[in-house]
Formats: structure tokens, sequence, C-alpha cells
């Protein structure tokens, strides 16, 4: 039985997603469609890339990822389907792809599929949807599309280290509040060498000087950093606060772009260690 995941920024307000997932199971009455998000910001690519990244290969080989966000950034934009580490991704040559892989795509195809309506504004279901149950028949990319050699790429800002200090941004914010930087435990691990460091999370002054494992090693309402399943370093609250969801983002008045400073300290000499 195929599986055919859908990430997109349509909300569930509207008709969009069924009418998407009608036009799948139409063609293919038997497959298994699994919602991955459909909360992403209008247009957003980057929280999409993270969204997707994160989970996509917890899902079988073969998994077919549609991805329904920004389809028309320009007229000329190509809808592609991609073949990476043994999944299928179907979407528009926004950039997303360059975001979303580690690697280069094994192959790139440039669909030939046209919407077959009047009005062509809805090529997630029109496109993207057809391409997906293609696939999920046991038809071959070539069919429907043209190999082709690229991709548009887009760059993310990474963190950046000097001596004693790393500054990094805020990528993502989760539905608890939690913050994600772009920050790595590899750079991490670089930059601090065994010293003594303080996380500076705002103006106001609230600051981290340790890395916990999980959340449970605080109390509470208590604030941390952690290196989470994202890979990245996190800022949270333990069980958030009140409303569950108000986490350390509104606490510490983060936002998407925001910066994070890490300073680590100089070890000091003792005099002692000059006298032996």
């Amino acid at each position: 039985m195929k599986i055919i995941t859908l990430t997109t920024d349509m909300g569930l307000k509207d008709y969009y997603v069924a009418a998407v997932k009608g036009a799948i199971m139409s063609q293919l009455p038997e497959v298994v469609i699994v919602d991955i998000s459909h909360q992403i910001s209008p247009f957003d690519i980057a929280q999409a890339s993270f969204v997707l990244r994160n989970c996509y290969n917890d899902f079988p080989k073969g998994t077919i990822h549609i991805i329904g966000i920004n389809p028309f950034e320009k007229g000329d934009s190509q809808h592609l389907l991609i073949e990476y580490d043994d999944h299928y991704f179907i979407g528009a040559d926004n950039g997303i792809f360059s975001l979303l892989f580690s690697k280069f795509p094994d192959k790139i195809f440039k669909l030939n599929i046209y919407e077959e309506t009047v009005v062509q504004s809805f090529p997630t279901k029109n496109v993207f949807a057809k391409a997906a149950c293609h696939i999920a028949r046991g038809g071959t990319p070539e069919i429907i599309g043209t190999q082709i050699d690229d991709i548009k790429r887009r760059q993310l800002f990474r963190a950046t280290a000097e001596k004693n200090v790393i500054k990094g941004t805020v990528i993502y914010i989760d539905s608890y509040g939690n913050v994600i930087t772009n920050i790595t435990p590899k750079l991490f691990k670089e930059i601090q060498q065994g010293r003594d460091f303080k996380i500076y999370l705002t103006r106001a002054g609230y600051s981290i000087t340790k890395i916990n494992k999980n959340y449970n090693e605080v109390s509470e309402g208590e604030k941390l950093a952690l290196f989470s399943s994202s890979g990245y370093l996190e800022i949270a609250i333990n069980k958030g606060v009140e409303g569950s969801g108000g986490g350390a983002n509104k606490l510490f008045g983060l936002k998407i772009s925001d910066t994070i400073t890490i300073e680590f300290i100089e070890k000091k000499v003792s005099l002692d260690a000059f006298m032996q």
C-alpha cells in the first residue's frame, strides 16, 4: 500500500485540503494519505522545509511527499518530481528543495502535467496529486516528466562563530513555544572546547548556562536549552507556561530571525600553575 504525505500552507478552515485528498482518492482509493502539516505560514518555504526535513525519513522508502507551498512564485515556475533518499518529492521549483535536502537530489524531473481547467490556480490538486498517483500506481517519472540537471537555490542564514562567541538565529517556533535555532552541536563543541558559557536570550537579561539532555532535567516552568531531535539548539520551558503553547518564545519575546548569542568564558590560569 502506497503512502502520500501532504505538507501545505492551506490551513484547515477552507475546502482546499479536502479537495486535494478527494482528487487523490478518486484516482487511487486504496492509498494512505498522511497530513504532515497544513499550518505552515503562507508561502514560507523555510518553515515547510524544516518541518518536512525532520520527519520524511521516518516514513517507509518509496513514500511520496506532496509539497503545496507557493506553487506560483513566478509565472514561469517549474513543477518538479524529485527522487531523493529513496523517497519522492513533488512541488514547485521555488527554492524549497535546496533547503529540504542535505545533498543534491538523485534525479530531478520537470513535470509535463498541466492543469486541465479554465482557471489554472490549483496545481497542488490538479498537477501534484496526479503526479503522486502516477508514481503510487507504479508509473515511472520519465512518463510524466523530463529529466533536468538542477534546481533553484535558496540559502538560509548560517550560525557564525568567532573564538569566544557564536551568533545564531531563530529558525522555527513549534506549537509549544519551543524556540529552535540554527546552532548545531558540532559548531557548539568546536567553539566551546570544555569552557563555561552563557546563552543570551533577550536584551532583558535572560540567559542559560547549561545544556540539558531532556526537558525533565529542570522543574516545570523552568527554562532550559538542549540539542533536540531536529539537530539544532532549542530554547524551551519545561511543560510550557499557562495556556500550553505560550512557552519560551512568549516568555523571552523571541520570534523568527531573532539573534541568539552564546559567549564562552576563557579559562583562567591560576598562579599555582605557573609556579609548578
